[in-house]
């Protein structure tokens, strides 16, 4: 391993942001909870209410910045 490696730090938090929202989703999924209504509530309103307190998901929600998790959301969207 002799070659520098770089990283691109939105690259690592676009990475991080998506799997926040991948494990919330599995949660609220095996809660029975429709994912998709429950995180696009919560993202819009900033509303904990919308994410269940099970395994900890409010928590795990709450730490990740709503817009930017919305900007790499669209991006996706419009790549």
């Amino acid at each position: 391993m002799d070659k520098t490696i770089s990283f691109k730090i939105d690259d690592v938090n676009s990475a991080l942001i998506l799997d926040t929202l991948k494990t919330v989703k599995s949660i609220l999924e095996e809660k029975g909870y429709n994912p998709i209504n429950q995180i696009v509530g919560f993202l819009i309103s900033g509303d904990p209410g919308y994410i269940t307190s099970y395994k900890d998901a409010r928590k795990i929600m709450m730490s990740i910045d709503r817009s930017k998790a919305l900007e790499i959301l669209v991006k996706k969207a419009l790549i």
